[in-house]
């Protein structure tokens, strides 16, 4: 590796690398809720002492996609604090930062805004634990970057494609080409890197005199066949890159001998699982570049808490345990103890030189009691330690260590008797388990619409992004996708023939996983779109109940369909809106329609609106003939019912004081073009704006 002088000059760039900080990590706990506000402090601290041309970070700034209002805070604090000043910016930007900063309002670096006063620019990337979700695809970071603290690059524009255009730097004589990729799904980046979707786009002008340095955030260690980024995926001409998302750090820069590039793993600033590579010495990184020289300088962290690890095996200790001993689970507790009490008096003596260290250190047994032993009370050995350790629930995990053989007892394949790596059995994803359950589940509880994929994924973003919507959106997407493939087929409507059809399509999916993972795309943005909807509705909703709660409408028309009633200074009843296009005396099928006057009128225009009443699902005959006027009910004036027939869905509302009059509330505009959204039509003709198919089945259902 070239080296450069670390002495200042006005050529070398000086840039604090630092990855995972993860702040908010365990905010509520009272002992370690202000770990990674206090290291994020440290970090910046370090930047500004050391007069470092802008900070470089590689991706989960924060540890929930959806931080709280303390973490926000305490990240505008600290970033306020230490990087905003009068010290002049040594360096300029070259490239097209519209380009750069494209899904910015304000798409410019921050230190170049007239009205802030930055010191120290922040650069980051997105990770996995802080991607951008939602309707509008933004982040945490987004909100940073409006307020002029941060610079958020390295976003994909497309994901069918994506290229990478560098953010050029230069200072002095020195060039470099800053590129960023935010997280992405390891298996979609996998593929992508395969068919060549990935470019990396260079400079035109002396393109081999450019410092190239590159930003990622994917798994590094292979935790399955494309769950990770090989590093010779990357492009040759790359001469650092900073590798985010895995913990361990690993921050001095290794070279990769294929492609002749170095790879530095700043790891995390903070202890977010008890596993061996979390218990690795944090530190954060100084690099300096001049020309095409770069050193990178490792600066240990003194605020991060102390964590100790030790694993007891109790089968290689036969002098002190035997199985058959009566008492041999004392014996255990006890030896314990002892590994307890050593860990926290190595942890003290570390802390003694180093007051800024917490208190509390981290500790962890593992104990493998394979061999005829039995655990002792977890609970109870932590009580010893309430007031010693900051994990006392989680201080002893006990495993078994089992060793797997082949079906012949007598030939065994030592090759499956190594152990997996600590980090590799540590990581365990949504995804894996969804698709691990259907490989091993009987035939009656197997997909036979849905792919594995598919649905792990949307079981993955309800979870880690609270997308409350998206495994059903995606049964939906699924399910018109599946109909309109068997209407092309124009398939005969025989159960067999139909199963037949179903089963060929899914696998044919299976197959062409660039457009699964599009249709898994688009029904997370339904899902997203539609909790925006919600959420636009829940409060048009309380806030019409706020005005117009107590006041009962009047004036009906003579159809039962009257005109939008006009909000006087009244308070109308919260269950009957005027511009709903109902009666206003009337009560309305269910509160939960409340707050949707505003939105039907003004998007009149659409032609499917779901609506979210529980209804009964009957044919189009069974909704005609239980149209029967309730004597208990008398109040209510409309009905809805949702018809399903040819494998879609209509809405409609029956008049039940006049079982001749319809009202079409949703309808799908794909299968049934005539109907339009609240159309007002009689019961005999609305047969005639159907689809040609239900003539014929009335006419079958007649003739019985």
């Amino acid at each position: 590796m070239s080296t450069v002088n670390s002495q200042d000059d006005e050529d070398t760039f000086k840039i604090l690398i630092a990855t995972d900080i993860h702040l908010g990590y365990m905010e509520k706990d009272p002992v370690r809720g202000n770990d990674t506000f206090v290291t994020f402090n440290e970090i910046l601290d370090n930047a500004q002492k050391n007069e470092v041309d802008f900070v470089l970070l590689g991706g989960d700034l924060f540890h929930d996609n959806k931080p709280s209002r303390k973490t926000i805070h305490a990240c505008l604090q600290s970033l306020r604090k230490y990087c905003m000043g009068d010290r002049p910016i040594q360096f300029e930007i070259l490239s097209d930062q519209a380009v750069n900063f494209y899904n910015s309002m304000f798409p410019w670096v921050n230190y170049q805004d007239e009205n802030l006063n930055i010191s120290i620019p922040v650069f980051s990337i997105h990770g996995n634990h802080d991607d951008p979700t939602g309707a509008d695809a933004l982040c945490a970071l987004d909100i940073l970057s409006c307020a002029g603290l941060l610079n958020h690059f390295g976003r994909s524009a497309s994901v069918e494609k994506i290229d990478i255009s560098p953010i050029l730097l230069r200072k002095g004589r020195t060039k470099i080409a800053l590129y960023g990729l935010g997280a992405i799904p390891d298996e979609r980046l996998y593929r992508m890197f395969v068919n060549k979707q990935v470019t990396m786009l260079r400079p035109k002008e002396d393109e081999d005199s450019w410092f190239n340095l590159f930003v990622i955030h994917q798994n590094r260690s292979k935790h399955g066949a494309t769950n990770y980024i090989p590093e010779q995926f990357l492009d040759d001409f790359i001469n650092l890159v900073v590798w985010g998302h895995e913990h361990e750090c690993k921050i001095a820069p290794c070279k990769n001998e294929q492609q002749c590039f170095y790879v530095s793993q700043p790891g995390s600033s903070v202890v977010t699982s008890l596993s061996p590579g979390e218990a690795v010495k944090k530190h954060i990184g100084l690099l300096h570049v001049r020309g095409k020289k770069m050193k990178m300088q490792k600066i240990a962290l003194e605020t991060v808490r102390t964590f100790y690890m030790e694993d007891i095996v109790l089968a290689d200790h036969p002098d002190l345990f035997n199985p058959d001993n009566p008492k041999v689970t004392q014996a255990i507790q006890a030896f314990c103890m002892e590994k307890v009490e050593m860990m926290l008096d190595n942890a003290e003596r570390e802390r003694l030189g180093n007051p800024r260290q917490p208190g509390k250190p981290l500790i962890r047994l593992r104990v493998d009691y394979a061999g005829g032993f039995e655990p002792f009370s977890v609970h109870r050995f932590s009580q010893r330690y309430m007031d010693r350790v900051a994990n006392p629930k989680d201080i002893i995990h006990f495993f078994r260590h089992r060793e797997q053989k082949e079906k012949n007892d007598n030939d065994l394949n030592f090759g499956k008797l190594v152990s997996r790596p600590a980090s590799e059995g540590m990581t365990l994803r949504v995804e894996d388990l969804v698709k691990q359950y259907f490989q091993t589940a009987e035939k009656k509880v197997q997909l036979s619409l849905l792919t594995e994929r598919g649905m792990g994924e949307a079981v993955q973003e309800f979870v880690d992004k609270e997308e409350k919507d998206a495994i059903e959106e995606l049964v939906k997407f699924q399910l018109e996708k599946t109909q309109r493939f068997l209407k092309e087929r124009r398939t005969a409507a025989e159960e067999e023939k139909i199963d037949e059809e179903v089963r060929k399509f899914r696998e044919s999916r299976k197959k062409n996983a660039e457009e699964e993972d599009e249709e898994v795309r688009e029904a997370m943005t339904r899902a997203r779109a539609h909790r925006s909807e919600d959420a636009v509705l829940v409060t048009a909703s309380s806030d019409e109940e706020a005005m117009d709660t107590g006041m009962k409408g009047s004036g009906d028309s003579d159809d039962g369909f009257p005109a939008a009633v006009t909000r006087g200074r009244g308070r109308a009843r919260g269950r009957a809106r005027g511009a709903r296009g109902q009666n206003p005396t009337a009560r309305g099928s269910s509160q939960r329609r409340r707050g949707s006057s505003g939105r039907e009128s003004a998007t009149s225009s659409r032609t499917y609106k779901p609506v979210s009443v529980p209804a009964k699902n009957m044919s189009i005959m069974d909704a005609f003939k239980s149209l029967k006027t309730d004597p208990l009910n008398s109040s209510k004036s409309y009905s809805e019912v949702r018809v399903h027939f040819c494998m879609s869905e209509i809405v409609m509302s029956f008049d039940l004081n006049n079982k001749y009059m319809v009202k079409i509330l949703a309808v799908n505009q794909e299968m049934f073009p005539n109907c339009k959204f609240q159309q007002q039509v009689s019961a005999c003709s609305v047969v005639d704006l159907l689809h040609p198919f239900l003539l014929s089945c009335l006419s079958e259902k007649n003739k019985d």
